[in-house]
């Protein structure tokens, strides 16, 4: 009989054939012979993140890097999302340190948690049924996936042969957890769902209609999993394929707050795959046998457009390759150009800079004299010919 202990084997066994390796829950709990952690309250594994820090930063004293580590097992804060976007900044840009010289001096230097460059130099490893105890509550999430002894996901499932047991239930067991048992989801990246056939992604603050499939493995053309049985196996392999998991955290994943708390953000496939293959474009372009023309990516109402520019943006400026463009988002329209200002805005750590919002022609003229860099907003209208001309000035942008 299909049950969930025999989707929880497939779904480990899909981490196993991606390069993870798998720990015995029995074997590394705190009571057993391997043990990995000292309680069953402590959910990071202290001796994978040291042996990983110690090997990221091997010019980084060992004063320093305790000091780091420190930083990602110490809650400063009671908020739990906040918490999470905290350790998101220290994960995707590295924990500020300073130590002493042989000379006496202070260097001031960066440990690092994650390797985004050198994907293997990374512990991949996963588990199921992980216990954790935490304010009187004893609770077992079915699969955790740990890099460099860090829980970055938790997957809960269901069996697709119960009427009863749903990934709509799956997604209020986590919610469960979150409130029971938060230590767990302070390093977290991504909740996922799963009954062996279906399968949804979320953050750590996304609603249950924001839990969404993931209908690509690799995003190449005829890659494509519509909505039947293959969604669980095609999310498995799509999001935790290594380079991509690292990828979805280091350049797709954004934190905001409208007002009404803070939310968090983790791009759709279509976002994921849409923002990669356009920057490819863009590179494509600008080499000396370019054409200078990147194309065009067509959405639908509600897809998340912005988001998804926004993204490609984050990638643009960042990119070697593109030596520090300036980004112009031109649009028709106030209303348009102060909602994506504000999206971009939301963005400003994967854009490593804040957006500016041009006001008239002349500041447009004003910030476009610049060699590089910069992600400027501006109307079409302030393209437009100055009274009494009958051409505009000329905005040397080299756009392609």
């Amino acid at each position: 009989m299909f049950n969930e202990d025999m989707v929880e084997q497939a779904v480990l066994s899909s981490f196993k054939s991606m390069g993870y390796a798998y720990a015995d829950p029995a074997l590394i709990g705190p009571d057993a012979p391997q043990k990995e952690r000292a309680a069953y309250a402590e959910v990071l594994l202290p001796g994978r993140l040291r042996e990983a820090v110690a090997r990221l930063n091997p010019d980084i004293p060992p004063e320093a890097r305790e000091a780091a580590i420190k930083q990602i097992t110490v809650s400063e804060t009671p908020s739990l999302i906040e918490e999470n976007r905290r350790i998101h900044t220290l994960l995707t840009r590295g924990v500020d340190v300073e130590y002493k010289r042989p000379d006496g001096s202070l260097k001031g230097d960066k440990v690092w948690l994650l390797d985004f460059a050198n994907i293997d130099a990374n512990d991949w490893m996963v588990t199921n049924q992980f216990t954790v105890v935490e304010a009187g509550h004893n609770r077992r999430p079915d699969v955790v996936v740990f890099v460099n002894g860090l829980p970055l996901a938790v997957l809960e499932l269901k069996s697709a042969a119960s009427a009863t047991a749903t990934i709509e239930d799956a997604y209020n067991q986590l919610q469960t957890y979150k409130e029971q048992i938060p230590s767990l989801f302070r390093t977290n990246a991504v909740l996922v769902t799963s009954d062996g056939l279906y399968g949804r992604i979320g953050s750590l603050t996304a609603a249950e209609d924001r839990f969404m499939p993931w209908r690509s493995v690799t995003g190449e053309d005829g890659d494509f999993t519509p909505s039947g049985p293959r969604e669980s196996d095609t999310l498995i392999r799509g999001v935790f394929d290594k380079a991509r998991f690292l990828a979805l955290i280091s350049d797709f994943t954004v934190f905001g707050d409208k007002g009404d708390g803070p939310f968090k953000i983790v791009a759709g496939y279509h976002q994921f795959f849409g923002a990669q293959k356009a920057l490819a474009r863009t590179i494509e372009a600008v080499e000396p046998s370019g054409d200078r023309k990147i194309g065009v990516i067509w959405h639908t109402q509600g897809s998340g457009k912005s988001f998804l520019m926004a993204f490609f943006a984050g990638l643009v400026v960042r990119a070697q390759a593109l030596g520090n463009p300036t980004v112009l988002v031109l649009t028709d329209r106030n209303d348009l150009d102060d909602q994506l200002f504000g999206t971009f805005s939301m963005c400003k750590d994967l854009l490593r800079q804040t957006p500016e919002q041009v006001s008239d022609r002349e500041d447009l003229r004003r910030r476009l004299d610049r060699q590089s860099g910069g992600v400027i907003f501006s109307t079409l209208q302030k393209f437009s010919p100055e009274k009494g001309r009958s051409i505009s000035p000329s905005f040397q942008t080299g756009a392609i």
